[in-house]
């Protein structure tokens, strides 16, 4: 073999040689990526990512911040209002109180034989009861009843008896004996404490009620159709004509979807309003593809800020403008942090962790303060921050494949957008309000798997979106519903307590 031929391969070789190297290290970035998702805590929280020994975590100052702490004197911070620590007295006192009485029957002096007479009571203590369901049959009797006068002698009368009947509440689902409050369990089970039909069924059964899930899926389907759609729509123009929307969108399989497979992967999109607003709106909109249509036409006369991830789907919605989500580009930085955490003083991607860090508690300061407070104070502390961090960012050298490289890059990409929410007060700084809110059908689709068809994924939608409203609204989601089931189909009754 020639010298030439032998230089050329010893280059090949090399060359093949830096690729499997390269290959083998995503490799390894990859396994323990998975290793971290099975047997890993999942927090993204500095306090245990970025520990450096035990209970001790990196500050998320730097070195001058530091020596201002150490300076003696009195700062300004701005005002802010702090929760009343609630106590068992409080809510205990919302609650019927059953007392037992512990008594000594004809009591006896142990000493001098005399009776013993009743000086007075004490209370021992205080304990919460939880009394099991129970079933019974609500039995509608309806009296009847006619006019002596015309109904004396019908025979001389050309008119008929007149004869009336009590009013009475028709059954909630005609023909069927399912009642407010059983179907409100039902869907409160299923969708607020992700307990499936199936599994329903078989707990109804263990009661002696023999409640087929096929019956319990038509209640339910029914339901949301007829009652819960139209509050539905309601809350979608109340979203829409708000400032601020949150959007974000999760898989679901649907079994028997006309034209497609079953073993397609749908979409579940939820949008939610700022967290500065008075009332909490939640609106889950299932469609069968992730293409940016559905959010255009969901969001189609919304003029705001929307706050959502780097999809690009999310550029359709022209009218709106788009804001980035900080957590979303802290997380690709996270899950490139070193397991050895001896290294994290010299890795970018705890560095860029640092950064991130410096601006949430600078965004932490200002959480009860005002809305213009809040936008004098970003341009003055948080700007400069983030100009820093993308200063810096442009430095780092990444090719190849690899997370960091995803990260370096997902946030370079996302710079227009993280920066908008310094334009107003109000837009918060991540999209955690929408992954916040997705993350109860996120908990139940691992219970319940799959829908079984559109119509089903569709009703699934509107029964999370009211339940979910509901709830962080603050309000009972059972009792809700159950009143809301008792209101003729059709009725407006928004899941919020109505200002008086």
């Amino acid at each position: 073999m020639s010298e030439q031929n032998m230089t050329s391969e010893i280059v090949s070789l090399r060359n093949e040689n830096a690729v499997l190297k390269e290959e083998l290290a995503l490799a390894n970035q990859q396994l323990e990526w998975f290793r971290k998702q099975i047997f890993g805590r999942k927090t993204e929280q500095t306090a245990v990512v970025m520990e450096k020994e035990f209970g001790v975590q990196l500050s998320m100052f730097g070195k001058e911040e530091k020596s201002v702490y150490k300076e003696h004197g009195t700062i300004t911070v701005p005002e802010h209002k702090r929760k009343k620590k609630r106590t068992y007295d409080d809510w205990m006192s919302s609650l019927p109180v059953k007392e037992e009485h512990h008594e000594i029957k004809d009591p006896v002096c142990e000493i001098c034989g005399a009776k013993m007479v009743e000086i007075g009571d004490e209370k021992a203590y205080d304990e919460l009861v939880y009394s099991p369901a129970k079933f019974y049959i609500r039995r509608h009797i309806v009296h009847k009843y006619k006019c002596p006068e015309c109904g004396e002698k019908p025979e001389e009368r050309d008119e008929p008896c007149h004869i009336i009947r009590a009013p009475y509440p028709h059954a909630m689902i005609p023909g069927s004996y399912c009642s407010p409050e059983l179907l409100a369990h039902i869907i409160y089970e299923k969708y607020a404490k992700s307990v499936p039909l199936h599994r329903q069924e078989k707990d109804f059964n263990s009661k002696k009620i023999p409640l087929l899930k096929a019956t319990i899926s038509n209640w339910v389907i029914m339901a949301a159709e007829k009652w819960c759609m139209p509050i539905v729509e309601k809350m979608h123009e109340m979203l829409i004509s708000g400032q601020i929307i949150h959007a974000d969108e999760t898989t679901v399989q649907v079994l028997h979807e006309e034209g497609r497979k079953p073993t397609s992967t749908s979409r579940m999109w939820v949008y939610c309003n700022g967290k500065m607003n008075d009332r909490n709106i939640i609106i889950f909109d299932y469609q069968p593809t992730r293409k940016g249509e559905h959010p255009s036409n969901f969001l189609k006369g919304f003029i705001g800020y929307l706050v959502c991830d780097g999809y690009d789907a999310y550029n359709a919605v022209e009218s709106a403008k788009r804001c980035g989500c900080m957590t979303h580009t802290r997380r690709g930085f996270i899950q490139t942090l070193p397991n050895d955490q001896k290294l994290h003083s010299t890795s970018v991607a705890a560095k860029a962790v640092e950064y991130f860090n410096k601006i949430y508690h600078e965004e932490n300061l200002l959480a009860d303060s005002s809305t213009e407070y809040r936008y004098e104070q970003r341009l003055v502390k948080v700007k400069p921050l983030l100009d820093e961090f993308f200063a810096w960012l442009e430095t780092v050298q990444v090719s190849g494949k690899g997370k960091l490289t995803d990260a370096v890059r997902y946030a370079l990409n996302e710079r227009k957008y993280l920066y908008t929410f310094l334009e107003n007060g109000d837009v918060p700084i991540d999209n955690n309000r929408a992954e916040n809110a997705i993350r109860p059908f996120a908990v139940g689709r691992r219970n319940w798997l799959f829908s079984n068809t559109a119509n089903g994924a569709k009703a699934s939608a509107a029964l999370y979106s009211v339940i979910s409203t509901a709830q962080a609204n603050g309000l009972d989601a059972e009792k809700y519903l159950t009143e809301l089931f008792s209101q003729p189909a059709g009725t407006i009754l928004l899941p919020w307590r109505e200002e008086k």
